[in-house]
């Protein structure tokens, strides 16, 4: 006798017994599990102070010069926002304490405000103010942002300062470099009246005995000029620098003027048809708005994007700044500042800077090893280290003062 199977009941019962054992195993797991659910854990914060002048206008505007009165905070804001971008995946939050201190305002009070936040602070002060809070608070880390000083490098150092601008030391190294490179070899050196002129002319001087050039006339510029805005201010200028150049043989102009208040004017006007370099002209510095190699044009446009202007190489120096904070902590996965400080001067730190090599700093001076960029007005063209300069470490310490020649002794 053959039994008929109605094959719609056996699959009706199938799927009833399936649903009867998914409801006794729902049932059996949530009787395995707490009545609340656990709160999701909080994340590690670390809270990095900023300390900063408001940025000043210049001297000598150009009608092109963008105004930036939050230079270096600017910086150091979007410093943060990238830190956090990395924190969420790390359960690390950073946060920014900054103080913005008008000038002549109560340094010792703003730095002790901070020392009660933070163990960090970025800076961007004059380096006489610099070395005065960091002698005043030696167990906080300041990262120097904002001074190019090469004494605060080297006989003037502190055990508790970083630095991640570039030193004027490193600038002319650069610039150096690349002029060795063109075989450009014979300098004509004009240096401007400020301190810091000549600051930057020691600096060049240095340079040209490092690499072997030749400084075949050095010229102070006192020359007055006319209202250069004015209907005729240009007329005054062609006539009296190339009086100025005259009688003079040389591969390129090294002008020093940091303040901006002459060099430009030097640029095509010279007696014989030099390129002109140094505080203007083609220059050597720590980031420029027109490099878009490296992934660098990503980090431009979020910067122009957030605040309407380009990013300077102050907020460049603040930015790597919090960014070398962050990147440290994520990879010591801390935010206990003794250990992120540790790593930080571990020679496994190493931070992604959009300049073509990973940046980390100096054991002997607390400076960022970082490569330079030579740029024109509106165009990069070229970085340094320049091929064929070589160094038994790292070609990075081909650019200011190497270990063998430090007088840093904190």
């Amino acid at each position: 006798m053959l039994l008929r199977v109605n094959h719609s009941h056996v699959s009706s019962f199938l799927t009833a017994a399936k649903h009867v054992l998914l409801a006794v195993s729902i049932s059996a797991l949530s009787a395995a599990m707490p009545a609340t659910r656990a709160a999701p854990a909080q994340p590690s914060t670390l809270t990095i102070g900023y300390l900063g002048h408001p940025g000043q206008p210049p001297i000598n505007p150009l009608p092109l010069d963008e105004l930036a009165p939050n230079e270096g905070l600017a910086g150091a804001q979007m410093g943060l926002v990238d830190d956090n971008t990395t924190g969420r995946f790390t359960g690390q939050k950073f946060v920014l304490a900054p103080v913005v201190l008008p000038r002549g305002g109560d340094l010792h009070n703003a730095v002790a405000g901070l020392a009660a936040k933070t163990p960090f602070v970025v800076t961007k002060l004059p380096a006489e103010e610099l070395k005065l809070v960091a002698k005043s608070f030696p167990k906080l880390t300041f990262i120097n942002a904002g001074s190019r000083s090469d004494a605060l490098r080297n006989k003037e150092c502190i055990a508790n300062v970083l630095h991640t601008i570039p030193s004027r030391a490193m600038l002319t190294d650069a610039l150096a470099q690349y002029l060795a490179w063109k075989k450009w070899s014979n300098w004509f050196l004009v240096v401007g009246p400020t301190k810091a002129d000549k600051l930057y002319a020691a600096a060049i001087k240095r340079s040209a005995a490092k690499f072997g050039m030749n400084i075949v006339s050095e010229k102070p510029w006192t020359f007055q000029t006319a209202n250069s805005h004015a209907d005729t201010g240009h007329a005054t200028l062609q006539t009296e620098i190339p009086a100025f150049t005259r009688g003079i043989d040389y591969d390129v102009l090294i002008v020093a003027d940091e303040a901006g208040t002459f060099g430009e004017n030097l640029i095509d006007r010279t007696q014989l048809p030099r390129p002109v370099a140094g505080t203007q002209g083609l220059v050597a510095t720590g980031w420029t708005p027109v490099n878009d190699e490296w992934g660098a044009l990503q980090l431009q446009n979020r910067f122009y994007k957030k605040f309407k202007r380009h990013m300077t190489a102050r907020d460049y120096a603040a930015w790597i700044a919090v960014r070398a904070i962050g990147e440290a902590a994520v990879r010591a996965h801390t935010v206990d500042p003794a250990a992120v400080l540790k790593f930080m001067r571990s020679p496994d730190f190493l931070v992604s800077g959009f300049k073509s090599e990973g940046q980390s700093f100096r054991s002997w001076n607390g400076q960022m090893r970082q490569p330079i960029l030579i740029a024109g007005p509106h165009v990069l063209v070229s970085s340094s280290p320049q091929a064929g300069f070589l160094h038994q470490t790292s070609v990075l310490d081909t650019l200011g003062i190497d270990k063998g020649e430090s007088q840093c002794k904190p």
